[in-house]
């Protein structure tokens, strides 16, 4: 609990900026998604042809996978607040239009025969009888509509947008309980603070309708027409990244590097990048991408990122069950080198191939292929994180064993970031998931870098034995390819501004200063 508050104490600043952040995203979205979706309501209460469509289309959007949408969004709206924003409208509009038609459907026929007898308007029946009965049920519409914006507004970390998604991310990745929860409990106490508040406002008039809304679409307009800075390079990172000694810390530590950043997720990060959004990014030294955006890594020349050797870490319970687990897993030892394993995930990143039939190709060229033994001896469950590469790896795994042995594998794969796979593995839910020897060394054991750890023989030999002092996990042989960190840009843009190493990277931003 202390460490807790420690951490809430040294992070107050940035988690009061990115707790207003949420709070406008979800306001404004919801306020947004009011103006439309109340007139859709009524709409479809008078004319009832249009029920169906209308309702089936708000439906068919609350369906579109967040993650999905917002990368949609990217090259029409950029990164940052306003895709955010727009996603998060989209997904508001259902309750409200929903809760609108209801609420005007129920009110009485009787008062509106009233209502016309003592000779008002549609326009007076509709503000002056139906909306202040039905405004029950409409607001109950908006209180749902904003506790569900809180909830899907963290994921406006994944495109810049801020937010305590980027606790609750940057925890999840860096195995940091503490920065989780600086993320969670806000956006929880959000929900329950803005229900309460909502509940309240049974009493709310139309006129205070109008006001709201006409504030949001101010705000809305103002933050739309905020200009972008120019002639200034961006730099997107993703929030493991932001917090770690091989990331940004070691990067302003060592570099003494200052540019401007955003945090954004790895999933729309390229895209971003390919789009022209941002200039630089954090990314992986052997994601396919690299090669269908035709981008270039930067040389780390002063060695910060460490060596990230992939194996499989697995139970030892589960190895010493099943014996011949151990020697499945170690044929794919030193068969994957880098421009390998980069070129098997540019088939299912760019050409669309699936996981499946990259893995069975290349063992198949490798002579490692075997038909399937449907064997019955035993299960062992497999994890993965949640990204090609680990796909890929998770696949030849599962073709190497039920392939050389009486085992059948099931499958748990796009288990999350490092966090999950691990507490996963040490909770005894899956028995094996490939692992990389820089995050064993950084994120979970924590522990400093060293000179001799930069070594990839030392690193390996490193986490291998602490893995199975502290956790009982053994490190099977590794894979073959070092999949570290690295610094990328656009090729066109790395020649066009002379950068070609971090360094030349530092020195272009400086003298962009003087």
């Amino acid at each position: 609990m202390n460490d807790f508050l420690q951490f809430l104490q040294s992070q107050s600043g940035k988690l009061l900026e990115q707790t207003l952040t949420h709070i406008h995203l979800t306001l404004l979205s919801v306020a947004l998604a009011i103006l439309a979706g109340v007139p859709l309501g009524i709409l479809i209460a008078r004319k009832q042809k249009l029920v169906g469509m209308i309702l089936g289309f708000a439906g068919v959007l609350q369906t579109i996978p967040s993650i999905a949408l917002l990368g949609f969004l990217i090259p029409l709206l950029g990164i940052g607040p306003k895709p955010a924003i727009f996603a998060l409208f989209l997904y508001a509009l259902l309750p409200i239009i929903r809760n609108t038609y209801t609420g005007i459907r129920g009110v009485d026929a009787t008062v509106r025969e009233a209502a016309v007898a003592m000779g008002m308007t549609n326009g007076q029946v509709l503000f002056k009888a139906e909306m202040p009965l039905a405004m029950p049920v409409i607001l109950a519409g908006i209180r749902t509509a904003a506790v569900i914006n809180v909830g899907v507004a963290t994921l406006a970390a994944y495109i810049a947008a801020g937010g305590l998604g980027e606790f609750i991310f940057g925890g999840i990745a860096l195995n940091n309980t503490n920065m989780i929860l600086a993320g969670a409990i806000p956006a929880a106490l959000l929900a329950i603070l803005f229900d309460f508040l909502l509940s309240r406002a049974q009493k709310l008039s139309m006129r205070h309708f109008r006001w709201a809304g006409a504030a949001a679409v101010i705000v809305f307009a103002l933050s739309a027409m905020t200009p972008a800075a120019k002639g200034k390079l961006l730099a997107g990172f993703t929030p493991e990244f932001m917090g770690r000694e091989d990331g940004w810390l070691g990067l302003k530590r060592i570099y003494h590097l200052r540019i401007p950043t955003v945090v954004i997720n790895d999933a729309v990060m390229y895209q971003a990048l390919h789009e022209e959004k941002l200039d630089v990014v954090s990314g992986y030294s052997t994601d396919g991408r690299i090669r269908a955006y035709n981008l270039v890594i930067l040389d780390d020349d002063q060695h910060i990122f460490p060596p990230y050797y992939a194996a499989p870490v697995v139970r030892k319970d589960a190895l010493e069950r099943f014996p011949e687990l151990g020697p499945a897993l170690d044929l794919l030892a030193g068969r994957i080198n880098d421009s390998v394993m980069t070129y098997l995930n540019y088939r299912v990143d760019f050409l669309h191939e699936s996981p499946a039939t990259v893995a069975r190709d290349f063992l198949d060229k490798q002579g490692l292929l075997k038909p399937q033994r449907h064997g019955k001896k035993g299960v062992v469950r497999m994890g993965s994180k949640i990204f090609t590469e680990q796909y890929i790896l998770c696949e030849m795994y599962k073709l190497l064993v039920e392939g050389n042995t009486e085992l059948s594998i099931s499958s748990k794969t796009g288990l999350g970031g490092t966090k999950i796979c691990f507490d996963a593995l040490t909770n005894d839910q899956i028995d094996f998931y490939p692992e990389y020897t820089g995050t064993g060394l950084l994120v979970i054991l924590q522990q400093p870098l060293t000179e001799n750890l930069r070594n990839k023989d030392s690193a390996y030999n490193f986490v291998r034995d602490r893995f199975e002092q502290q956790y009982g996990l053994r490190w099977m042989q590794p894979i073959g390819f070092n999949n570290a960190y690295a610094l990328m840009m656009r090729e066109a843009a790395a020649a066009q501004f002379g950068i070609r190493s971090i360094t030349g990277l530092t020195r272009y931003l400086n003298t962009q200063k003087n």
